[in-house]
């Protein structure tokens, strides 16, 4: 909490999914709460039921693969609220075609632009407020496949959420002097639309048992009250029902 009592969120990929639940979670613990994002209409819909609860959103449509939409929309939050305490990097893609036999190098590039290089983009465009505050925090938003290789997810997504969790570690390494931290959510199988995109998407059932966005929101909520001197480095997070442990037709293709 600054000394105003305002705190400031920013949430990329906050139209739908985790992103969306992250929104819904910080606005109800009273932060006023920016989330951006590709689909307006998406973006729309969530500061709508924000403001129905009474909470404080606005939404900015963004393509986190432009770098410099990225800096323009950090300023405009900026110059509208005065700071920004929290940045949620939740924008992230995958592909159909993700084997090694039927990658294709458009594909790769769209992965590592939105799943990485908007990451990054997103974390350099805060870095000036965040270090004038000497305070900050971001969180960003990786995947099991981050931390554990397998053949699901396809080398370009599990390349950049690996990428992601690097990044997460050497900004503590040399922001940390400066009050800021960050924190890797590495999820398990979560219910999200990005599933509609899997070779095999999961049945009703399948998903009924992963994890749901708002578990997901309520971790990031969580690691965002913590006071500043409290750097929470990763989180590696699963159903309990792990399809990764347990063969299934899906989880094989």
């Amino acid at each position: 909490m600054t000394k105003s009592g305002k705190r400031v969120a920013w949430v990329t990929g906050g139209g739908s999914g985790i992103g969306e639940a992250g929104a819904l979670a910080l606005a109800a613990d009273g932060w006023a709460v920016v989330v951006s994002g590709r689909r307006k209409d998406a973006l729309d819909g969530v500061v709508a039921a924000i403001s129905r609860n009474g909470g404080i959103a606005e939404a900015i449509a963004l393509d986190v693969a432009n770098a410099d939409a990225v800096q323009k929309a950090a300023d405009d939050i900026v110059a509208r609220h005065g700071r920004i305490d929290l940045l949620v990097n939740s924008a992230g893609i995958n592909v159909p075609k993700r084997r090694w036999d039927d990658m294709t190098l458009e594909g790769w590039n769209q992965l590592v632009e939105i799943n990485l290089n908007g990451v990054l983009y997103c974390m350099r465009a805060v870095l000036p407020t965040m270090r004038a505050q000497k305070d900050g925090c971001i969180i960003n938003i990786s995947s099991w496949a981050g931390r554990h290789v397998s053949k699901m997810p396809g080398p370009a997504y599990t390349t950049t959420k690996h990428a992601v969790l690097a990044l997460t570690h050497s900004f503590n390494m040399d922001e940390c002097v400066n009050g800021l931290r960050a924190c890797c959510l590495m999820p398990g199988e979560v219910a999200t639309p990005i599933l509609s995109r899997r070779p095999v998407v999961p049945s009703a059932e399948e998903q009924a048992k992963m994890l749901q966005p708002e578990d997901l929101g309520r971790t990031i909520a969580f690691v965002a009250s913590l006071p500043p001197r409290v750097c929470v480095n990763e989180i590696l997070i699963s159903p309990t029902w792990n399809r990764s442990f347990i063969q299934t037709p899906a989880n094989r293709d």
